[in-house]
């Protein structure tokens, strides 16, 4: 009985495998076309089809550990303890006008599904830096990094994503990820120390934005060797400071290293270009 049991639990996840290969051909196809579709009618019809079929798929029992690894133009970021894996990617309606749709898939220990849409809440608020967020009203970005930390106990995911913003500037956030005691996603807090620049958000905030111009390559990511976040200093090419649009990499490195539940400033640390 022990045999056959094995042998039913292995064709059963063999099972699964080939529902999800099979999946993930087809998203393949929306998901390349949500990113290059030359006409927004197309992009938003692969979009919602996209959405429709990644919810049938992450339904297969343990898709969880399943890559989807051909989905290119689609971030899949596992949490470093495996609790979690959040899926995010962009949809342009045209040059000036982004959305960021996403999904948190939890690791549940039978393999059903447990999902958490994100409604990129960005377009319903002047400040998006002041104030802690829900699933409902999340700050949208293409997250290409995850970092865990801890303090007290409570375990902390640092998200930096990237955003492009409108037609003139685009935009790299640091977000910090934490779940409450009924395990509801929460973005951002009282997370970031760092003195008041006109190139960064005004404090107090509860995410951190480098803002610049578009193309301009402003590189921001974490350091594993230092365990820090390190990112480029920006200067306006026209002594405007305050136009967005016109801060450029100077040359020279800020950082945030962890410390007692805070991402602490470290100002033009070490010439270090972040990977």
């Amino acid at each position: 009985m022990f045999f056959s049991k094995n042998n039913s639990l292995f064709a059963q996840s063999s099972a699964n495998k080939s529902i999800l290969a099979e999946a993930e051909k087809v998203l393949a196809a929306s998901a390349f076309a949500i990113l290059n579709a030359e006409d927004t009618e197309d992009r938003l019809r692969a979009d919602s089809f996209f959405t429709r079929q990644l919810v049938q798929a992450l339904r297969t029992p343990h898709s969880f550990h399943y890559g989807f690894d051909s989905l290119k133009t689609i971030s899949r970021l596992y949490a470093p303890d495996s609790s979690f894996r959040i899926i995010t990617w962009q949809l342009m309606k045209d040059f000036s006008y982004y959305r960021y749709k996403g999904a948190i898939q939890m690791n549940t220990k039978d393999g059903s599904l447990k999902l958490i849409p994100l409604y990129d809440g960005a377009d319903f608020t002047e400040n998006p830096y002041d104030s802690i967020r829900t699933n409902q009203n999340w700050i949208g970005a293409v997250y290409y990094n995850i970092i865990q930390k801890e303090y007290n106990n409570k375990k902390y995911y640092t998200l930096l994503g990237y955003d492009e913003n409108d037609a003139r500037s685009t935009k790299k956030w640091i977000e910090v990820l934490h779940f409450d005691l009924e395990g509801k996603p929460l973005f951002g807090g009282k997370f970031f120390n760092y003195p008041n620049d006109i190139n960064k958000p005004k404090q107090p905030v509860s995410r951190f934005c480098l803002e610049f111009k578009k193309q301009a390559n402003a590189k921001l990511n974490y350091d594993t060797k230092l365990d820090r976040i390190v990112f480029v200093k920006l200067i306006s090419e026209s002594n405007e400071p305050n136009k967005k649009h016109t801060l450029v990499p100077y040359g020279t490195v800020e950082g945030f290293k962890w410390e007692f539940g805070r991402w602490v400033y470290i100002p033009e640390y070490e010439a270090v270009e972040p990977e």
